[in-house]
Formats: C-alpha cells, structure tokens, sequence
C-alpha cells in the first residue's frame, strides 16, 4: 500500500524563497493523516481530538468515495481504467459513512486536503497530469453524494466546501517535481506538505504557494534519524512487517522520539513540529497510541497549539507589529 516513503523522499531541503521569519510564541504542533479510508479510525480520530483539544489535517484519497460505477471510469495519468494502488470504496454504505465523517471534521475545525486520487508516484507526471489528476478529486468530491444515489443528504455548502475549502495537498510517497508544483500553483492550492527536511523548519512560501517538510528526528537507542511519519517508525522497528508482540516496545520507542522532538523546540526555537500518520494502525497499532499520549500531554498548555496547517499559516503569518494578522485563515 505505501511502497518505500524515504527512497521516494530525497529532497532534504525546503525551497528558496520567502520563508517565514519569525516563528510564533506559541509551539505549534501539525499532525496530519494520509489516505483518510477506515471509517473506524475516522471516528477514533474525531475521538481523538476533542479528547486533547487538537485539530488536525487529514489527506483524503478520492478513490474511497468512488463507487463500482466510478471506479470503472477512473484513470490515472500512465495507468489503465480502474486502477488504483489503495483500492476503492466496497459500498454505498461505506462512502456515506464516511462523507459524514469527512463533513463533520470539516465543521468541527480539522483541514481536509488533497492526496490525489489512486495513490500513484507521479514524480514523472506533467504539469498536465496532475492538473488532470486534480480535476479527478474535486469531480469526485463534488458528484461523491449524488454518486451514491443521496444528493438530497448533501449539506447545503458542501459545494463551497469542495470549490474552496481544500487548500492543501500532499503527494503520495511524498513524491514531488516542478511539474506538481506548477499544477498545485495553477490550481489554487495554498500549501503543499510534501517535503523532507534534515529536522524541523519553518515553511518556505514560493508565488503563494508555502511548502512544508516533514522533519527528520532522532529515534531509537542510536538516535538515527528517522522521517517523524508512523510508517518510516513501522520499516525502522519491523522492517515493515507487523509484530504486534513488541507493540508496547515500538510505542515507548515512538513516544519518546516524538515528546523529544517536541521538547527541542518547545525549549528552543519553537520551529512548528509536524509528524505525519496513517489511516492502518501499524504494529498493533503502537504509533496510534504514541499519538495520543503526546497530545494528551502537551496540546492543553497555554503557549501549545496543536492545529491544522491552514491554521499554522494564519498564525505564522505576522504584521510587522509581531501581531498574528488578522482573525481568519489565510485562506
């Protein structure tokens, strides 16, 4: 289902351009879900956060709101009808359950973004395929309750929600080229969260576009440096196969990688941390429960912010008094 996050994820380095110069008071904290399928683990999510009080960021796979007759219709750039390396939806019922999810988190403050459709490398994709690939989703998103036969169940504003309310994309495999960057620019996107980077950096903004990177941090008894994503932790710890026999071992492991990363720059220069997971619990799901434990710990402090990257960008960008600017997303 992944493939190999850190072959694919080689650019070690945010772009040149106008990265933000200050950093805000607050620690920011950016978790973000990729794929966004398993209606369980939508709910546990949900859970989640209003237990901590955090928001987060979830990149949503389209082909799981595809049903047999879309499935049937759908090709990805380079690939035949009906492919998709992440599988589609298996019913109505499915997909109704999780628009109601993927509307919900929208309501209650999380970011929903894009990532892509049929989860392909597209490093070798024109700036015309992805456009093409981008049209995919939003067509999706926006025929996803007629599609299952529910138009009249739509939420009045879900078409403003899918013209303009998904601003953010991440590339499968983290997988990126000029051409995805020049599709995401062309298409309106505000940010793109498909960079590496050697630990935590500021975003770098390029023609209004800003770019994040997930960082590199130290784990494990030798402190190697390891992608802050649950599954480089899950190919690191069992080389990517499950052993949930050592699932308390590999969520210590975890936890105590994540708070560290936390802890540098809570104690330091307050560099937003962003780590990033999945929607499969890895290893008897130790990556899972490693989550909750840090934003039970540290997302209720007064000067922590656990948000959505939106959210990071609003509050990152400041009026040369050093205030955040104004009260709405930068959006």
């Amino acid at each position: 289902m992944f493939r190999s996050l850190f072959l694919s994820a080689l650019a070690f380095s945010l772009p040149s351009g106008g990265a933000f110069a200050e950093t805000p008071k607050q620690q920011l904290l950016l978790i973000s879900f990729d794929g966004a399928h398993d209606n369980a683990l939508w709910q546990k999510s949900r859970d989640m956060a209003k237990r901590t009080g955090a928001r987060f960021t979830y990149f949503l796979s389209c082909t799981f709101l595809m049903n047999a007759d879309a499935r049937k219709a759908y090709q990805a750039p380079g690939h035949k009808k009906g492919r998709s390396n992440v599988g589609f939806a298996q019913s109505s019922d499915e997909i109704r359950t999780r628009l109601d999810h993927i509307w919900n988190a929208h309501l209650e403050g999380h970011d929903i973004g894009s990532h892509a459709c049929g989860h392909f490398d597209g490093k070798d994709w024109t700036k015309a395929e992805w456009t093409a690939e981008f049209r995919t989703f939003r067509q999706t998103l926006s025929g996803a309750w007629q599609g299952i036969g529910l138009k009249a169940e739509e939420p009045a504003a879900w078409q403003d929600f899918v013209t303009h309310g998904i601003v953010g994309f991440r590339a499968p495999y983290l997988s990126t080229s000029k051409a995805l960057t020049d599709a995401e620019k062309a298409d309106g996107f505000l940010y793109d969260a498909s960079l590496v980077t050697k630990g935590p950096l500021p975003p770098a903004e390029q023609d209004g576009l800003v770019r994040f990177g997930l960082p590199l941090i130290p784990e494990g008894p030798q402190q190697r440096p390891v992608i802050g994503m649950d599954y480089n932790l899950f190919v690191r710890h069992s080389v990517g196969i499950e052993n949930p026999s050592r699932s308390q071992e590999f969520e210590e492991r975890t936890y105590a990688a994540f708070k560290a990363a936390f802890d540098k720059q809570y104690d330091g220069e307050r560099i937003p941390l962003q780590l990033g997971f999945h929607f499969v619990e890895m290893n008897g799901g130790a990556y899972w429960r490693a989550l909750d434990r840090l934003l039970s710990d540290v997302c209720h402090r007064s000067d922590v912010a656990c948000v959505t990257y939106p959210e990071a960008i609003r509050r990152m960008k400041q009026d040369e008094n050093g205030k955040v600017a104004g009260s709405q997303s930068a959006f």
